[in-house]
């Protein structure tokens, strides 16, 4: 496995391998299974969980409808508090306005607080091409990159991998990045736990830079707030003299009131607590405290495009709680690197095409990466209909071209049904000629997938108008 996403095949393609991976379909229906067991305990303790979710569906879809507005405010309380804002139209700016702040430090690595936005934009590679190592200290992201891997979930990157497997990665890696495993490194969680925290330590007393992410901007006062369970994440935010935050242009909430609700919503839906065991809020820079230096990065990187879509906007509501991922079969069976991107499962199969486009293959099969179960709209803390979402991105690449087999076979079908007297000599046809049917259809190319997952259906003795009229014709005569 590479460090990055990019060349990798579409969906159908990378899911007929992953499937077929016993080890790892036994990682996933384990760590899914006992997440969502979690959640839905957690959420069934408040009797107004459904209020909470619409009123975080509502403040969201508010701040979209008005984000010119509340960006501008959050830039202009940032600047007030001390920091500075940056505009990033894509990710190759954001690249490389981070790697040029880091430059200006002097210092060639930098620590790092989980984030999505820049597993979005491949930051840890263009920091590496600019000869800056970023290290990782998010245990499951240490696991990640220490086993030269990709993140196969939003909230549990390495949810792919045993106990077994960290401590060999443990073992033969820790040694290349910093202070090595400890000898007779067990698979104990505890002892797990312990090697990447004396791993880290070394890391977090050096670094003079970190970089974070935020899972929510206060617009009123600029604040910035990072949730999560470690601690490993406040240490990068308080330690380091430089702090620079990348944060989707979406992440921005109007005031503190508003951020409440979703402080109850998230903790819940990812990690079925309460509230998070660290919560982490910081406003500019306060002389003698934190981080003398503070840099805000807001990241469009397809956003904009994104809201221009009256349907696939919602998307945009994401809280990244990874609810979604773990009730969907699709996921399960398939893994998240089937995905080929940061973004897996079902929010990663409306989000990524919208962000990236539907120009790769890969893009364009991620909306048809679904059962339409339904499931994932259920456990949403948003309430995203991501299955309005996934057919409407469907109707988009089938009208670029998209599945042309699946256009002509309708467009067959269309004209069938406009013509009575053809379909009625199809159906009998198809009635006298039954014994002579295959069990599948020998379609060829791409279709041939389709038909060799799905039985053809048993044709009947006769037609129902045949039937009708043998049976029934009298009985309606007047």
């Amino acid at each position: 496995m590479t460090g990055t996403y990019l060349g990798m095949p579409a969906f159908p393609a990378a899911a007929a391998v992953s499937t077929q991976d016993a080890r790892l379909r036994a990682n996933l229906t384990h760590a899914t299974r006992t997440i969502r067991g979690k959640r839905a305990t957690a959420v069934a303790e408040l009797p107004d969980w459904e209020l909470l979710r619409q009123a975080g569906k509502e403040i969201k879809d508010r701040t979209l409808r008005h984000l010119d507005h509340y960006l501008l405010q959050a830039e202009a309380a940032v600047t007030a508090a001390g920091g500075t804002v940056h505009w990033a139209a894509d990710a190759a700016e954001a690249n490389r306005i981070v790697a040029d702040l880091v430059r200006a430090t002097g210092e060639r690595e930098v620590v790092k607080v989980k984030s999505m936005a820049t597993q979005e934009i491949g930051l840890n590679e263009a920091l590496a091409a600019e000869g800056i190592t970023a290290y990782e200290t998010d245990l499951a992201e240490l696991i990640v990159q220490l086993g030269d891997d990709l993140p196969s979930h939003i909230l549990v990157p390495a949810i792919h991998r045993n106990r077994g497997e960290i401590r060999d990665i443990f073992r033969e890696a820790m040694g290349r990045w910093g202070r090595p495993a400890p000898e007779g490194l067990s698979d104990r969680p505890a002892d797990l736990a312990e090697a990447a925290r004396l791993h880290l330590r070394e890391k977090f007393l050096r670094a003079k830079v970190a970089v974070s992410g935020a899972n929510f901007v206060v617009a009123e006062t600029g604040g910035l707030v990072v949730v999560e369970s470690e601690g490993n994440g406040r240490m990068c935010l308080t330690l380091p003299e430089t702090l620079i935050s990348v944060v989707g242009i979406e992440k921005v909430v109007p005031t503190w009131q508003d951020l409440e609700v979703f402080l109850q919503l998230l903790p819940r839906s990812s990690t079925a607590e309460r509230m998070n065991p660290y919560t982490s809020i910081w406003t500019g820079t306060t002389p003698g405290d934190g981080p003398r230096d503070f840099h805000l990065v807001l990241l469009d990187n397809g956003r904009t495009d994104t809201l221009a879509d009256e349907i696939g906007r919602q998307a945009l509501r994401c809280i990244r709680c990874s609810a979604c991922l773990n009730v969907c079969p699709v996921y399960e069976r398939a893994g998240g690197h089937a995905y080929g991107s940061p973004y897996p499962g079902p929010i990663g199969a409306i989000l990524t095409p919208q962000l990236r486009g539907t120009a790769t293959e890969l893009d364009a099969s991620l909306p048809y990466a679904s059962s339409l179960c339904g499931a994932c709209y259920e456990v949403c803390p948003v309430a995203i209909d991501i299955p309005e979402v996934l057919v409407h991105l469907r109707e988009q690449v089938a009208g670029q071209g998209g599945h042309r087999t699946e256009r002509a076979a309708v467009k067959a079908a269309t004209w069938l049904l406009d013509h009575p007297a053809a379909y009625s000599a199809a159906t009998r046809a198809v009635t006298r000629t039954r014994r002579f049917h295959p069990r599948r259809l020998p379609l060829p190319g791409p279709a041939k997938a389709w038909s060799d997952t799905r039985d053809l259906p048993e044709a009947p003795e006769q037609t129902f108008r045949d039937w009708w009229k043998a049976n029934r014709a009298e009985e309606n005569t007047p």
